[in-house]
């Protein structure tokens, strides 16, 4: 029988992509728990889903350490409390070190608003929609030092379409995202996850 994994999940706000993990964890069967839900703000909307869950939540509120590695130190020893075997940033908006991305190496996953390696960053409606793309869309992939750049796990597309504004592009991508994500960490908690030569490989079913 497979060991059960332990996902821990950050967020920074509303964290709907945590709530579609948490759904399809749940109607999915995974074999995984949701350890916790962990914030750098302690007013998350996100919090307060995890919280009727049953699951365990936790605040690291960046404004409380005068540097980055110090928040970086304390949010490190708050995960490793839950023993995870993987961490997801969904919607986490903060620039993580390259001491805690090590730390994680091969079992963190990041969801980001484009088709990486296009538009790193912030504000990446707003950079596909200047560029002028035909097609736009999100990734799911592993977590490096260099920001948006990991091995990709999972993408999807969506067109852009001649009269788009940055809030129906992102409604658009938003619920690819919210599909993606937990279909990449569920290959994950299931093991068919490899990484060869800093490209993912994904293996059959068992």
């Amino acid at each position: 029988m497979r060991a059960m994994k332990n996902i821990v999940i950050l967020i920074s706000g509303r964290g709907s992509n945590m709530e579609a993990i948490v759904h399809a964890a749940q109607s999915e069967q995974w074999p995984a728990k949701i350890a916790a839900v962990i914030s750098n703000r302690a007013d998350a909307p996100g919090l307060r889903f995890a919280a009727k869950q049953g699951i365990p939540t936790n605040v690291v509120t960046h404004q409380d350490y005068p540097t980055r590695d110090t928040f970086d130190a304390a949010l490190q020893a708050t995960i490793d409390q839950y023993q995870p075997d993987l961490v997801a940033l969904a919607g986490f908006m903060r620039i993580l070190t390259s001491a805690f991305v090590e730390h994680y190496s091969g079992r963190m996953l990041n969801i980001h608003p484009s088709l990486l390696p296009s538009f790193p960053g912030l504000a990446t409606h707003r950079q596909a929609l200047a560029a002028g793309v035909r097609v736009h869309g999100a990734t799911v992939h592993f977590v490096t030092p260099t920001l948006d750049h990991g091995p990709i796990v999972e993408q999807a597309a969506v067109p852009v379409l001649s009269n788009d504004t940055e809030d129906t592009l992102s409604q658009r991508v938003l619920a690819q995202e919210h599909i993606i994500y937990p279909r990449a960490i569920r290959l994950f908690v299931e093991g068919r996850l490899t990484l060869e030569n800093g490209m993912v490989r994904v293996l059959d079913p068992a």
